[in-house]
């Protein structure tokens, strides 16, 4: 252990009133909200577990004697932050608090399709919150009464003890057990909401959710949260939308992606087909010599914009059908075929890496899909 009287900076022959003054002086200097330097709430428990040993006339000889039988830190019944009140002012008077205090935020979860997503729709909502009682509006009390002093604080919301210390009197302030810090108590309290000042209640609301929106977005509504404690101002409601996923379209901000597979002989001949889009049934063309992979773009069929007039496009992904089993019949057709065209020839050529995007029935799409489900 270091020397004691080094610790405090005085001579061993130092008198208890100059102690008391080097303490009282190192104490201030060493104060963590004073001096933010690392360690220093270390190096004033140190100084003051010097100074309890030093100005006690028992410990100091023992000290002096060479023995061991002390002991660093407090006693007397005080911790660290009681001596850091009476050095540096805590404990101070606040005051009762209010018993109306603002209520907590709530939040709900609504799930919604991808059309409402798109178009926009209402959604009636059940809402269990706390509402301000009815029956004392808010108060707590019972009908024709209302809160009464605390005799135990006087009304302050707090008590005060003073007790003895190493370094003098020590004053310390809590909240009042008997009122929990209010200054009044409800003597009477309200048979409906046994003094909170709120019940639990059930209601339906109804909202409106915009079109475009996303999972993950929140609509925010002021003042549709929880009501306080003692009739407190309400918190806001947060409504967070979950879009399910569609059994046919994918989403990639505000377009849609999906897919469409054709027979090779549309694909090969070309054809005009419907596809369903969210707002109905839309004709495309499908050109002579279509291959796998191909998109075709419809303008404006995708997403709308949240807060836009515009909307986003449609693109379908072509995929080629190709048949696991002919008839006899289709079988010599597609050799006659084969004959007539010289596939043959063509048979085991080499494909560039760059056009592996187009080879395969609904290759692309595939990735495409998993890169946004994966």
């Amino acid at each position: 252990m270091a020397d004691l009287y080094q610790v405090l900076g005085v001579s061993r022959d130092a008198s208890n009133e100059e102690i008391k003054k080097a303490y009282r002086k190192l104490a201030r200097q060493m104060h963590p909200d004073v001096n933010p330097d690392p360690g220093v709430a270390d190096k004033f428990k140190e100084i003051t577990a010097a100074y309890e040993i030093l100005s006690d006339p028992e410990k100091r000889q023992n000290y002096e004697m060479g023995g061991s039988n002390f002991a660093g830190g407090f006693s007397g019944g005080f911790g660290f932050n009681d001596i850091m009140d009476a050095f540096f002012g805590g404990g101070g008077s606040r005051g009762p608090r209010p018993r109306s205090r603002p209520g907590q935020d709530a939040l709900i979860r609504v799930e919604i399709s991808l059309e409402e997503a798109c178009f926009g729709c209402k959604r009636n909502l059940n809402v269990e919150t706390a509402i301000s009682c009815t029956s004392c509006s808010g108060s707590g009390c019972a009908d024709g009464t209302k809160p009464v002093i605390c005799d135990i604080c006087k009304g302050r919301g707090e008590i005060q003890q003073v007790a003895k210390s190493f370094i003098g009197q020590v004053m310390t302030t809590r909240p009042c057990g008997s009122c929990q810090g209010f200054g009044t108590r409800i003597t009477s309290p309200c048979s409906e909401c046994a003094g909170e000042g709120r019940v639990r209640s059930r209601s339906e609301i109804e909202i409106d959710i915009p079109g475009g929106v996303e999972s993950g977005n929140r609509m925010h509504l002021r003042g549709r949260g929880e009501v306080g404690p003692g009739g407190g101002n309400p918190g806001d409601l947060y409504v967070e939308i979950e879009v399910i996923e569609h059994e046919f379209f994918i989403r990639d901000g505000d377009d849609l992606h999906m897919e469409l597979s054709i027979p090779m002989s549309a694909a090969a001949l070309g054809r005009e087909l419907e596809v369903e889009s969210l707002d109905g049934m839309e004709k495309i063309e499908i050109k002579p010599g279509t291959q796998p992979g191909s998109i075709h773009r419809i303008a404006s069929k995708g997403m709308s914009r949240l807060r836009g007039a515009t909307r986003g496009d449609l693109y379908i992904h072509i995929g080629i059908e190709i048949p696991s089993k002919l008839s006899k019949k289709e079988s010599e057709l597609l050799r006659e075929l084969s004959k007539l065209r010289g596939d043959d020839s063509h048979l085991g050529n080499r494909v560039r890496v760059s056009d592996l995007s187009e080879q395969g029935s609904g290759s692309f799409f595939t990735r495409f899909r998993d890169a946004f489900r994966g």
